[in-house]
């Protein structure tokens, strides 16, 4: 059995952001890393979207030949959207890039609802700022949340109904952050505005493939594609290496350090195999729950702003009302649909409510008793507390343009996924409540770290991928030349 010091399961945000970092410091090594699905270049996935828009035989147009078979899921009303592939979610994501606030990570102390987070905002900041460097993150040199350095590229354009409600609410409305390239960097051009960023048909938005490649170009590291984690083999309460599958086969690989990066779903289903079962992995499994509206308006043109998603509400998100119910994040949405009504072509808005969830022990991952190569999901709803949110969505809508004229409001109920999956390794300093520590070491089992966004307590309204990346960074500079 060959033996490596580094072997890393999957090639997404968590396991390129820790590659990054890791190999700046961690000298003369070998690491290798066993990816599951395939390496498609950009222009294969680009020709590929194309024929499955002009088929439109998909609910979900994905950008890829990537479907999700790889799991069971027992409740199939809820979708649980990830790419198996070079890149993970890279391929996919929509690059919103918005902090999680303060009191995010103290939710329980200040508010009295979820738990707190192990690490707090304070302590993860540094790191967020370099997540932000190697994205080019694209943002405000106002906003919500502390920062250390300005954002390393400007904002992108507010529409001119995105202009009034900032003017109206000048500490609660902000240009969203976005890894969508306002000016030329690297491979990427500057966003043509085109509003399809799951797959950006130019390659402005930041994709493993187009910014971090040259981790896997490292002459220390070996990518193995195809190739499918299926368990840590632990001897003594230490990581010793993996078992996984090729072609159809099983082999195994031994290590030093094991890192596992793939996602919410996968991580804890390659625990469960390994024996690694005290309780809590698996259980938890959440993302946060979001609500749609359309805002008829008189007078004031909306769309015209340079990227998909172009302004943050944030009237309902931080504050007292978390005692009771979830806060509320708004996106504006910048992809133009033309109203029908003469001389009003662009006179509404689109807005998305994304309300945070608290993980609940019934929403879990298991391994298939059919296929133990496969996890299995089952999803029983999100948290009373999310409800509590959601019942308020429409007050939400009317605190945020209640500057605007506005005609009606229109709210069409809870979209089924918002394409994040969380909570199923949950980290903490209790074992007995948590999987990991908050540099994502294991518990259980020394040698053996698990990163990514199935270590978050509790689902906050911002997108996780800078949060889970920032994480990911600061495990690395802790780790790097240890044996965790």
């Amino acid at each position: 059995m060959d033996k490596v010091d580094l072997v890393v399961a999957g090639t997404g945000f968590a396991s390129s952001f820790f590659l990054h970092r890791f190999l700046q410091d961690a000298g003369d090594v070998r690491v290798r890393v066993l990816e599951a699905g395939p390496r498609v270049p950009h222009g294969e996935l680009v020709a590929h979207a194309r024929r499955k828009v002009r088929r439109t035989i998909e609910r979900y147009v994905r950008p890829g030949p990537f479907p999700n078979d790889r799991y069971v899921n027992r409740t199939p009303h809820k979708p649980w959207l990830f790419t198996t592939a070079f890149g993970g979610g890279s391929n996919c994501w929509w690059a919103c890039t918005p902090r999680m606030l303060p009191e995010d990570f103290a939710l329980a102390s200040t508010w009295g609802q979820g738990v707190d987070w192990p690490v707090s905002y304070d302590e993860l900041e540094p790191w967020y700022a370099e997540a932000e460097a190697l994205m080019a993150v694209s943002g405000p040199p106002d906003g919500p949340f502390p920062r250390s350095t300005p954002y390393p590229q400007p904002p992108h354009l507010l529409t001119p109904a995105d202009r009034v409600l900032k003017e109206a609410h000048p500490r609660g409305f902000f240009v969203q952050p976005t890894a969508r390239a306002r000016l030329a960097v690297g491979r990427r051009p500057a966003c043509c505005g085109n509003a399809h960023c799951d797959l950006c048909p130019i390659d402005a938005k930041f994709t493993i493939e187009n910014s971090l490649a040259a981790v896997y170009d490292d002459p220390r590291v070996q990518l193995d594609l195809g190739c499918a984690v299926q368990a840590v083999e632990v001897e003594g309460g230490r990581a010793t290496g993996v078992r996984f599958l090729r072609g159809g086969r099983e082999e195994r690989l031994g290590a030093d350090l094991v890192v596992l990066g793939t996602n919410a779903i996968f991580n804890p289903h390659i625990l469960l195999r390994s024996g690694l079962d005290d309780g809590v992995v698996g259980r938890g499994l959440q993302e946060q729950v979001g609500v749609t509206a359309t805002v008829f308006l008189d007078g004031v043109d909306h769309f015209g702003g340079s990227t998909a998603i172009t302004g943050h509400g944030y009237t309902s998100y931080a504050g007292a009302h978390r005692r009771e119910r979830a806060a509320c994040l708004i996106e504006t949405s910048n992809r133009a649909r033309l109203r029908l009504e003469p001389g009003k072509w662009r006179q509404w808005m689109l807005l998305t409510l994304i309300y945070e969830d608290l993980r609940r022990d019934d929403n879990r991952v298991t391994v298939s008793a059919d296929d133990p190569t496969r996890p299995e999901v089952v999803y029983r709803g999100p948290s009373d507390y999310a409800r509590a949110g959601t019942a308020q969505a429409l007050q939400d809508v009317e605190t945020l343009v209640a500057p605007l004229p506005v005609e009606r409001i229109e709210v069409h109920g809870e979209r089924d996924t918002e394409a994040h999956v969380m909570g199923t390794h949950v980290m903490g300093d209790d074992p007995a409540t948590s999987v990991t520590d908050s540099y994502g070491r294991h518990h259980r089992a020394q040698g053996l770290v698990v990163l990514g966004s199935g270590s978050f307590p509790t689902a906050a309204p911002a997108n996780p991928t800078l949060t889970l990346s920032a994480l990911a960074l600061r495990a690395a500079d802790r780790l790097v030349g240890s044996t965790a």
